[in-house]
């Protein structure tokens, strides 16, 4: 496991972000934007995060200082009463996916948001995506059900697996 520093996410960080976004959003069904997007596009996503509150966006750096990976929570659904609830998610370089750096970003970002008001973290995987499937459960996700043949990329049909767990769990996983 490569050792990556965690820090709250910076306007600087806004281009690194995008080209690892942009890498999922051509290469693969991880999300489903269908086209690339631009720092200009993303500014609005940034600028819906903050250092405190419910809304977080944290980055990994490597050894070289690069930004090669970032996790987030994001308001779920627009309505006031879904306030407490928030939807995760995280993204790393392609060159960094499986050495850590998911964990330790979903490590410090749930522990930022620990004594937030949130009572639930939500998440999406489209599927088949056996390691972010692995990597929610771990962080004790539990799988709710799946949406079948509801998004469209590449010319074809995917599936999307909804997740829950609580805001608060007794110990994070290593």
């Amino acid at each position: 496991m490569a050792p990556y520093a965690i820090r709250d996410a910076t306007l600087d960080d806004l281009p690194a972000l995008t080209d690892i976004y942009h890498h999922y959003v051509v290469h693969t069904t991880i999300t489903f934007d269908l086209y690339p997007v631009s720092v200009d596009d993303r500014r609005s996503w940034f600028e819906a995060h903050a250092p405190a509150g419910r809304h977080r966006l944290l980055v990994a750096v490597a050894d070289s200082d690069a930004c090669v990976g970032y996790a987030g929570t994001s308001r779920w659904r627009p309505k006031a009463a879904y306030d407490a609830t928030v939807e995760a998610s995280v993204y790393c370089h392609p060159d960094h996916a499986g050495r850590g750096c998911g964990r330790a970003l979903y490590r410090a970002l749930f522990d930022a948001v620990s004594s937030e008001d949130i009572e639930a973290i939500v998440a999406c995987v489209s599927l088949p995506n056996p390691a972010s499937v692995a990597l929610h459960e771990r962080f004790g996700f539990r799988p709710l059900g799946v949406f079948r043949r509801v998004g469209r990329k590449f010319d074809q049909y995917w599936d999307v697996a909804w997740f829950e767990r609580p805001a608060r769990i007794q110990s994070s996983p290593e």
